[in-house]
């Protein structure tokens, strides 16, 4: 089997030849020996493009290094998966002025803004810089504000969504990819397909933010008070958000040349909400589009790390195909549990904890969460993946051992 063909079977339910192996890099530092080089500068921490329009990468990265990427996990017989980020546009009337104001009067940190001039009013858009230096690896915060970027939730002064009065104002902000972007991302959908074609590897469009993009946009607490205290607002903000996703969607299903679209989940958990408020709030916009991705002849995947048990009855009736991601660390989850109540209602991704087991985990201890994770899990319906990535401080022994166990558990023949 093909790495592509490999991981569809396993999104399919089916047994594949052998568990698939896949691991998303965010700012992994690889080791010496799976580097090269650009332009005399040695590429030693690895990325994934669906990063590039939610977080500012320290150093270069697009399509071509994820082709190198791929290359150098595929020559270890590992698998991978190339993400596309589909883009969006704002209104061209819209005017944007950007401002700073350093620290003084009591205030120890610089402010940055941005203002956005729409034809509903002015819309304001304000954050606090981060003056600590990211440790080399890690995503950094921009110069000027972001409309997208988890660096403003915890540091947000003025979230852009702050209250009723700016919704018609945000609509102009959450427009749908221009003409030149739809070019742009046609284009490197053929590149993408052409070497995914070529090397059997499994591409994704990642096209909805869905509940992200609400605590982007709003704040934790504010989008979590207002769905309880203020649900005629919520609900006008999550169909703008899901206006926003579908836009894109479209763009990605149109275009074609993707094996599955995914829609990010990560502030969609119990964490934040109970299973009441994501079937009421959630689940409607997201069976819309696993309706679309299925239509269109493609998989859907739904991106959630922590709180999975609680809400699986309600994944499985929006119809998701992939879960990513199942983590028995971080989220605590009884492996055999989860394996009872999915009843191969959709596939499993993960397995094995990226930020304790991978990061500070003996060899051993590496080995004995490999070994249980494919036993409980696989061998059908389910892709062995650190949750949720291989991140700078992630040391390769670990990923070694981790490659070494995995291989283990392949069929004798």
């Amino acid at each position: 089997m093909t790495s592509r063909e490999r991981m569809l079977t396993a999104i399919a339910g089916g047994e594949p030849d052998h568990v698939p192996l896949c691991s998303w890099a965010f700012g992994f530092q690889a080791p010496p020996h799976l580097r090269w080089s650009e332009g005399g500068r040695e590429v030693r921490y690895w990325y994934s493009t669906r990063l590039e329009h939610i977080h500012k990468l320290p150093e270069p990265w697009d399509v071509t290094q994820d082709f190198q990427r791929a290359e150098r996990w595929l020559s270890l017989g590992v698998d991978d998966v190339l993400d596309v980020s589909v883009p969006w546009a704002i209104d061209p009337r819209v005017k944007v002025r950007d401002w700073q104001q350093a620290a003084g009067h009591g205030r120890p940190y610089t402010l940055i803004g941005r203002e956005y001039t729409t034809p509903a009013g002015p819309l304001p858009h304000i954050v606090r810089r981060d003056e600590e230096r990211a440790a080399p690896g890690w995503v950094v915060q921009p110069d000027v504000v972001q409309l997208i970027e988890d660096y403003n939730i915890p540091r947000g002064e003025r979230h852009i969504l702050s209250g009723p009065e700016d919704l018609p104002k945000l609509r102009y902000l959450l427009a749908g990819p221009s003409a030149d972007q739809a070019a742009a991302y046609r284009e490197r959908i053929r590149l993408v397909r052409q070497f995914a074609d070529r090397e059997g590897v499994l591409a994704q469009a990642w096209s909805a933010f869905g509940m992200d993009g609400i605590v982007w946009l709003m704040g934790v607490e504010r989008a979590v008070l207002a769905a309880m205290e203020e649900p005629d607002f919520f609900a006008e903000a999550i169909n703008l958000q899901a206006d926003f996703d579908r836009k894109r969607t479209e763009l990605a299903l149109d275009v074609g040349g993707v094996d599955l679209v995914v829609q990010r989940g990560w502030y969609s958990s119990t964490d934040f909400w109970s299973p009441t408020l994501f079937r009421r709030f959630i689940l409607p916009s997201l069976k819309s589009l696993v309706e679309m991705a299925h239509q269109a002849g493609a998989k859907f995947a739904y991106t959630m790390t922590t709180g999975l048990m609680p809400l699986m009855d309600l994944l499985a009736e929006a119809g998701i195909d992939l879960l990513y991601y199942i983590d028995p660390v971080q989220d605590r989850v009884d492996l055999r549990e989860a394996k009872r109540k999915l009843a191969g209602r959709f596939a499993l991704a993960g397995g094995i904890n990226s930020g304790v087991t991978l990061a500070s985990g003996t060899a051993d201890e590496v080995h004995q969460g490999v070994t249980r994770a494919v036993e409980v899990l696989g061998p059908s319906g389910f892709i062995l993946s650190p949750v949720d990535a291989l991140f700078p401080d992630t040391p390769w022994e670990n990923v070694q051992a981790m490659i070494d166990a995995w291989r283990e558990t392949w069929p004798k023949d």
